[in-house]
């Protein structure tokens, strides 16, 4: 004769044995129009492109744990400042919880602040030299934002009052900054070997390199990727993701698939962003729902590989540059 089963008879009740699973109603497409136009009797559930958004918000939205700095490089006139504006707005809007910041740490009169909060009155020397920047708020009155929740440090735009921007300065602004923001993405000047960039390479987790769809514009990546590498920067090209940016809306087909094979071909993740009108220079990124559908979504990938690379516990030990 058995003795009475071990354990608890209330953990053996499991309510999802019991209750069938109720399927996700699908959101948009055909799939979507028939579950509406059946007044949801006919729930044929998301579609294979509405699952896949679905598990690249799950990866931007995965834990993180201290911070995670993300810097975007690339030659003038590829849209690296468009790139940076844009991958920090698809972060701040998906990642509520989190405070996120994008800074530029161009010295050649960076335009971040203009794309992403042109009212923007704060400077580094104003961060640097504040000493009473002990909340939130105080810190808030220095920054500018956007309606996707990205807050910027913009660089010193007016020649008038045209101070350079020195590792020193840029050390003490940021590490203010780290302590009330989780993620950062740096703007980075276009001189890859000047002190600032310098400085900014020491604390990166991440980095994005931009490049035009054009052959000068991916040669010029290259040699970015090449000069990383040569400077024993090897950890943070594994955590590299290349942007094939078509800017202007001419970029040949043909092209684009070769340098996307090519720089691939080293191991990178390749993310081709289209043209987009709303992303046209010198306008302000507000929200990202104002892109097209498919340029919200490629830059939904780029946050979905940097993510891959988002620390799980605060005693992880990261290598720092």
């Amino acid at each position: 004769m058995q003795g009475p089963p071990s354990g608890s008879y209330a953990e053996r009740i499991r309510a999802d044995e019991l209750v069938p699973a109720r399927r996700v109603p699908p959101t948009r497409g055909w799939r979507a129009a028939l579950y509406k136009a059946t007044f949801g009797l006919i729930n044929l559930g998301p579609g294979p492109d509405e699952v896949r958004q679905a598990q690249l918000e799950a990866k931007v939205k995965a834990p993180l744990r201290g911070h995670f700095k993300i810097g975007v490089m690339g030659k003038g006139g590829v849209g690296k400042t468009t790139v940076s504006a844009s991958i920090g707005s698809v972060l701040a809007e998906l990642r509520q919880d989190d405070r996120v910041v994008a800074i530029d740490a161009d010295t050649a009169f960076g335009k971040l602040g203009s794309r992403i909060d042109p009212r923007a009155q704060g400077s580094y020397w104003e961060l640097a030299s504040d000493q009473h920047l002990e909340t939130f708020a105080d810190v808030r009155s220095r920054v500018g934002s956007n309606a996707a929740g990205l807050f910027v440090l913009a660089g010193e735009a007016t020649p008038a009052r045209r101070r350079v921007l020195d590792p020193a300065i840029y050390r003490e602004a940021t590490s203010r900054l780290d302590r009330h923001f989780t993620i950062s993405i740096i703007d980075c000047s276009s001189t890859m070997d000047s002190p600032v960039t310098q400085e900014v390479l020491r604390d990166l987790d991440a980095l994005i390199v931009v490049s035009s769809p054009w052959v000068d514009g991916a040669a010029a990546a290259g040699q970015t990727l090449d000069w990383l590498a040569a400077r024993g920067l090897a950890s943070l090209l594994q955590r590299t993701v290349i942007v094939l940016n078509d800017s202007d809306g001419h970029a040949d087909k043909r092209t684009r698939s070769i340098l996307r094979q090519q720089f691939s071909g080293q191991g990178q993740v390749v993310v081709e962003v289209p043209f987009d009108g709303h992303l046209r220079p010198g306008g302000v990124i507000d929200r990202t729902e104002e892109m097209s559908a498919a340029t919200r979504r490629r830059f939904l990938e780029i946050a979905a590989a940097l993510a891959e690379h988002f620390p799980s516990h605060d005693d992880r030990a990261r290598e720092r540059y």
